[in-house]
């Protein structure tokens, strides 16, 4: 990046009202990676979800029927509990920028729960969810099956090495039915499949100038691809 484009991004991001950036994705799309990486450049507050504290993911990735319900009720009783947090004010930082949003967490209880315990996991939600706080933007990275699954082989995280490309494609068709109906923040839906941010700084510079560009309508989408 030259310094005539390095300065006008810095001058948008100095410039800009967004305070609290949510990352979104399917398993593998990126999104902690994302997180860390605008965490680092903006010397922003990060909260990642806590997926690794939850004692019955395991086990539903085995027997995905026999363990759903327990899986879903702690993510969402553990997500309520970070978003209180985020309430508090933070006086040392002035971006916060997490790798989820707490609505989400109903994509997971639609594709995964029976109508009983989907009924049970609704009287709690609607109990909670009025006091969680928005986001300012919500960054949703979309991929294609073939990219998710080739992240989450590199990775070789343990616990998802039983995790079938079914499992991936109905996520990945249930998250895109989610956001394309979402409307309760700010919303820039980036093309992730050809996209390498983590290696390429140009193209996350990019990624930042599309982030923090103003005057964006309610929702705006972002194909890097297209711009080669």
């Amino acid at each position: 990046m030259d310094y005539t484009v390095r300065q006008s991004l810095d001058s948008l991001i100095e410039q800009s009202e967004l305070r609290h950036i949510a990352i979104e994705g399917v398993i593998g799309a990126g999104k902690t990676s994302l997180t860390k990486l605008l965490g680092e450049k903006l010397s922003a507050k990060i909260v990642f979800e806590k997926f690794e504290e939850n004692p019955f993911l395991p086990k539903f990735y085995e027997d995905t029927d026999r363990y759903a319900f327990q899986t879903q009720i702690f993510f969402l009783l553990n997500r309520y509990k970070q978003q209180q947090d985020l309430i508090q004010a933070d006086l040392f930082h002035r971006f916060l920028v997490t790798d989820y949003i707490f609505e989400k967490d109903k994509i997971f209880a639609y594709l995964n729960l029976e109508d009983d315990e989907l009924k049970l996991y609704e009287s709690v939600l609607n109990t909670i969810e009025h006091s969680v706080p928005t986001p300012d933007i919500v960054v949703y990275l979309q991929c294609n099956v073939n990219r998710l699954m080739e992240n989450i082989r590199k990775r070789g995280r343990e616990i998802e090495r039983n995790m079938s490309e079914q499992y991936i494609r109905d996520l990945n068709e249930a998250y895109n039915y989610f956001f394309f109906r979402y409307k309760s923040a700010p919303l820039l839906i980036v093309n992730a499949s050809q996209i390498d941010f983590v290696h390429n700084k140009t193209e996350f510079d990019d990624l930042l100038m599309e982030i923090f560009r103003p005057n964006k309508a309610p929702v705006e989408y972002y194909n890097p691809a297209s711009l080669k």
